[in-house]
């Protein structure tokens, strides 16, 4: 989720990111319901759209990167595998393309019907909390949240005027708990300050929808709380599968390495621990000194970590969030999920 060249405010990061999620995304057909899935984000949801942009510097079209996608082809995506966007299908055209293409009536139809999905948000946050920042110096946590919010809808009242009428907004996640904010502290833990504010920016971006709503007829959406969801993981990753099967496999490691024989529990949880807080892919402390470039090293066992790289989840997790997005209760989904919006 490194912000790309030249976004150094939520204007510049908002402008990016409409454009480069409009441009050159697969096509496939994920509801009946739905003629198509417009999918607006950063690189959590690039299916190989920063190939195609010059000017950005960040870039996964090169191993160890799509390990486990098909033919295990590197594509562009920050993954072993398929990312959130894959597992929720995806479509996009420019909206001129489609009035050329079917005319302004038929266009509308289909816009109406679309989902507009979109996952921003991380990067603005970054960008802010990173030393140096110039972002920092403009505006204080609290304003800057906010101008967040008011970008953030500005852009769906532009959509909304385009013909959008089914959206879906996903939160940002305990940014602050990735690797590359783990590994600044000693301990391994969370940045506390970042995860705050991502938040803060949650609890006004979840007032904004509900405002939004009721000012835009027929307008109607789902929000996604990762925060809530990453949380749950790294709070309980057994109940996701990760780790239990190294608990298994590193019984007879613990049996003969010189650690304390009296406490193997100990031992367990700090290889736990060291799934939730290490990327798979990297080099140096948490894996997160160094991106995942081709000389960087990577895990075996892709499907019991949280995190792939320094930023970006592994396909297992971008697997469970979407099925808790697409078809999960409200818990962390609300008002209604994603089937459930299609649906309407």
């Amino acid at each position: 989720m490194p912000a790309p060249a030249g976004a150094t405010s939520v204007h510049g990061l908002t402008a990016f990111l409409v454009f480069s999620g409009l441009i050159r995304l697969g096509v496939c057909q994920p509801h009946q319901a739905a003629p198509a899935v417009y999918m607006i984000g950063d690189s959590l949801v690039d299916v190989g759209n920063n190939n195609y942009l010059p000017l950005s510097i960040a870039k996964a079209n090169f191993p160890h990167n799509g390990v486990d996608y098909p033919a295990g082809k590197p594509t562009g995506r920050f993954s072993n595998g398929q990312n959130a966007a894959d597992f929720l299908d995806y479509f996009a055209l420019v909206r001129d393309q489609l009035v050329q293409q079917l005319g302004p009536a038929a266009a509308q139809t289909h816009l109406s019907k679309s989902l507009f999905a979109i996952v921003i948000g991380s990067n603005d946050l970054f960008a802010y909390f990173t030393i140096g920042s110039i972002v920092s110096n403009q505006f204080n946590p609290q304003q800057y949240v906010d101008l967040m919010t008011s970008t953030f809808r500005n852009l769906l009242k532009t959509l909304y005027g385009m013909g959008a009428r089914k959206v879906m907004v996903a939160g940002v996640g305990e940014i602050g708990c990735c690797p590359v904010q783990r590994k600044l502290n000693k301990t391994g833990e969370c940045n506390v300050e970042l995860n705050y504010w991502s938040a803060k920016y949650n609890d006004g971006l979840k007032i904004m929808l509900e405002s939004l709503k009721s000012d835009s007829p027929g307008m109607n959406y789902a929000y996604f709380d990762t925060y809530g969801a990453m949380a749950n993981l790294f709070q309980k990753p057994d109940t996701y599968g990760i780790m239990i099967d190294l608990f298994y496999d590193s019984l007879t490691a613990i049996k003969w390495a010189s650690w304390d024989v009296h406490d193997p529990l100990a031992k367990l949880n700090d290889l736990t621990r060291s799934s939730i807080k290490e990327a798979c892919c990297g080099l140096g402390n948490l894996n997160a000194d160094v991106p995942c470039i081709p000389i960087s090293r990577f895990c075996s066992n892709r499907k019991k970590y949280v995190f792939w790289d320094l930023y970006h989840p592994t396909e297992a997790v971008s697997s469970m969030f979407s099925d808790l997005l697409y078809s999960g209760s409200q818990e962390y989904t609300f008002p209604m999920n994603v089937k459930q919006l299609l649906d309407i």
